[in-house]
């Protein structure tokens, strides 16, 4: 477990700073260049690939015919395929090798898959493609940069995560507003595959260049810490339930937000886009604001903040009203933005560094499946129903039961039994 008040970090002016008992040296420029790689990654990755193709939903719903049902499936039955039976292997392998490769390997996979979805004809060739979305996501998205900016920075991790996950705010701003410009030049097929080209060109050469941190010799051999005693902790199922809810929250609204606006309100492209730009250029604020509170106040107070504002935000789609919408676009923007970057932090805390890789495998891994079931569910109760209003009352209800299952975390460091391998007493 890192004591972060009695021990120096690698991003201090330490000569050598102690990490969950192994002795970093001081990285210098490499802590920026890590940074801006996370950055460039998270960008194309999840920007890109994943908030980029809600845009293009309802071109395939029009020119298909498919229902929302099936639209928003491929992202589900991927995710309920990839996530568990590759989630957590590629916690362990994060562990096990760093994550260059990994990294590396999930950024082309990202980039075949919005090609080859831009050159689908058929149901099966989406399922296909967006198997290789997941398997980007989960191969090259937050798993390996969590662990990666963890590996690099304790004192200032806050920072470092909420400066990387910007990427991922403005990859998601910029790729509504850029296909718009897109479609009307090369059609939404050919959109789909510049972007994917685009994918490559921002963010492979960054990673090719990745490095471990630099480690001194430690005095004695530091004993591999077993994840067994964290998965007897009820802090552990407090974590995935809340972290599960409030992903699934927002992954079901994300999903439906530029449907809900076209299909169902008539917004022109334009519009919609610059909503969901809107939306995503909020997440900005919300990463810089919740990593600067995660270095200040505790970590458990953040993540309840950022779950209400999830609960919050949903019901302003109700109100048929500019100044709601552009409030939803605020609160929930700001939400998204410190979602995915505060469970690490979390983690951490609980749970130290030297299981984080494999603790994260199995929490990104549940979320994986409520990101995926809850669009999937919200569209089916959409294609029902005929309106969306139910749909977004579940939303709002699990949004609910993330913050309440935050509330009951402990604060701080639940045992130092993790590092010792003990079973914890909780």
């Amino acid at each position: 477990m890192i004591d972060q008040e009695s021990i120096s970090s690698p991003d201090t002016l330490n000569p050598v700073a102690i990490e969950d008992g192994v002795s970093i040296k001081p990285p210098g420029a490499g802590r920026f260049q890590v940074t801006a790689t996370s950055f460039l990654a998270l960008f194309a990755i999840v920007g890109i690939a994943l908030y980029g193709l809600p845009f293009y939903y309802d071109f395939m719903v029009r020119d298909f015919g498919w229902s929302r049902t099936q639209v928003t499936s491929g992202n589900a039955l991927s995710k309920l395929f990839i996530g568990p039976l590759f989630g957590f292997i590629a916690g362990w392998a994060v562990d096990k090798f760093g994550p260059k490769k990994l990294m590396i390997g999930g950024i082309l996979l990202a980039s075949g898959a919005l090609i080859g979805l831009g050159r689908m004809s058929s149901l099966w060739m989406f399922y296909l493609f967006y198997v290789f979305n997941a398997l980007g996501y989960v191969c090259g998205g937050p798993l390996p940069n969590q662990v990666l900016l963890s590996q690099w920075f304790a004192k200032s991790r806050g920072k470092a995560m909420g400066t990387a996950y910007l990427g991922i705010g403005i990859g998601g701003a910029v790729v509504p507003l850029l296909s718009n410009w897109l479609v009307p030049r090369l059609g939404w097929h050919g959109a789909l595959q510049a972007l994917g080209i685009l994918i490559i060109v921002i963010a492979l050469p960054m990673a090719l260049r990745i490095k471990q941190p630099q480690m001194a010799t430690p005095k004695k051999a530091v004993a591999p810490v077993p994840v067994a005693p964290v998965l007897r902790s009820k802090y552990f199922y407090l974590l995935a339930i809340g972290s599960m809810c409030s992903i699934g929250a927002i992954g079901g609204t994300n999903q439906h937000l530029k449907l809900f606006l076209t299909v169902d309100h008539g917004f022109t492209q334009g519009d919609a886009a610059r909503v969901v730009s809107m939306v995503l250029a909020f997440s900005l604020v919300g990463r810089l604001l919740m990593g600067w509170l995660a270095d200040r106040i505790p970590k458990k107070y953040v993540m309840l903040l950022i779950y209400c504002l999830v609960a919050i935000s949903i019901p302003l789609l109700f109100v048929s009203s500019p100044i709601a919408l552009y409030l939803f676009a605020i609160v929930f923007g700001i939400s998204l933005g410190g979602d995915y970057m505060i469970i690490p932090l979390m983690g951490a805390e609980l749970f130290g560094v030297r299981v984080l890789g494999r603790l994260m495998g199995i929490v990104l891994t549940a979320d994986g499946v409520a990101e995926a079931v809850c669009p999937m569910l919200v569209g089916y109760l959409r294609d029902r129903t005929g309106t969306y209003s139910i749909g977004f009352v579940v939303l709002v209800a699990m949004g609910l039961v993330g913050a309440i299952a935050v509330a009951l975390l402990k604060q701080g460091a639940v045992t130092s039994d993790v590092e010792a391998g003990r079973a914890l007493r909780v």
